[in-house]
């Protein structure tokens, strides 16, 4: 629940945002979508992480008590940034296809199950 709730809640806007600019781009990716959201997961990538790690007094040490989820998320991070250069350079470059989209959201699901 907390893994859900944290991506929803993180990359709502953004995720608004892109579909409002494909809707009127009559489905063709604009400038801010793939700039948004790959700009958006950098910054919850790097800067809240880092936060986090500082807020944590020097003389606590924390573990990760359970690093399978870790290494799931880790991994579909890296994932979804090379899912993002194969839509938008390879597959249909500039246009973002139905099956494209329909394939995108279902990693979300599949990331909840696995993780």
């Amino acid at each position: 629940a907390n893994l859900t709730l944290m991506a929803l809640g993180s990359s709502a806007p953004e995720i608004l945002l892109s579909i409002i600019e494909l809707v009127s781009n009559d489905m063709y990716s604009g400038d801010l979508g793939p700039s948004t959201i790959v700009g958006s997961a950098a910054f919850n990538l790097f800067v809240i992480i880092a936060v986090c790690v500082v807020a944590i007094p020097a003389s606590d040490s924390r573990r990760i008590s359970r690093p399978g989820v870790y290494y799931i998320t880790a991994f579909f991070s890296c994932f979804a940034y090379i899912w993002l250069i194969i839509i938008l350079v390879g597959s249909s470059p500039d246009v973002i296809e139905i099956w494209e989209a329909l394939i995108t959201f279902l990693f979300f699901p599949i990331l909840v199950i696995i993780a």
